[in-house]
């Protein structure tokens, strides 16, 4: 193997190592600390993907009656796991109440802290930890 064909090799392998690290974000960069958000809505959609774990939910304006969908990140897969979500917790058609930190560009997002399950889901009334960046700096 040539040096030029190694350099190409090392380098990468280096990139594909550093996509993840990439792909993350801090919380102060895409989310307010200072803007907290409690919203109560339908599930429309669950990404139980890594970075992080996102749903969706359809949110009604009470003064308007307007329904806006909104995104809200949890953290990774395994830190939910072990404070006790399943894949099959979050399900299309429960209503949820979260309480989080809106995106700091105003879009319809927010960083979860916490989900309560309101009496549509399998396990009514309880709350759970997002498991989130909120305000750690991840």
């Amino acid at each position: 193997m040539t040096v030029r064909k190694l350099a190409a090799l090392i380098a990468a392998a280096v990139l594909v190592q550093a996509a993840p690290a990439l792909a993350h974000h801090s919380f102060s960069a895409e989310f307010d600390a200072g803007k907290p958000v409690k919203l109560t809505g339908i599930v429309t959609k669950v990404e139980w993907t890594n970075p992080h774990v996102w749903f969706y939910i359809n949110v009604k304006d009470e003064g308007t009656g307007e329904v806006k969908n909104w995104g809200a990140e949890m953290g990774p897969p395994h830190g939910l796991q072990r404070s006790g979500w399943r894949r099959e917790t979050l399900k299309i058609g429960d209503e949820v109440t979260v309480d989080g930190f809106m995106a700091r560009n105003g879009d319809n997002r927010m960083n979860a802290k916490t989900v309560t399950l309101t009496a549509t889901g399998g396990r009514p009334g309880e709350t759970l930890d997002a498991n989130s960046s909120s305000g750690s700096g991840n």
